[in-house]
């Protein structure tokens, strides 16, 4: 009879680190679920004026 009070009484405590590590796992594919789009920021458009710039200052340095 002790044995089985003993089992009742580490059962709540067995349950909850169960539930303490199974958490995560079941959390992942409710995070995951969003089935709506996702919103990015748009493309940045690069000039080049950069390397235009770059050019014209080596073409004026080198005479």
């Amino acid at each position: 009879m002790k044995k089985a009070a003993a089992i009742l009484r580490l059962l709540p405590r067995a349950a909850l680190i169960l539930t303490l590590l199974a958490a995560p796992v079941f959390a992942v594919p409710a995070v995951r679920g969003s089935a709506g789009p996702t919103i990015e920021a748009p493309a940045q458009k690069n000039s080049g004026a950069g390397f235009v710039l770059l050019l014209s200052l080596q073409r004026t340095s080198g005479t």
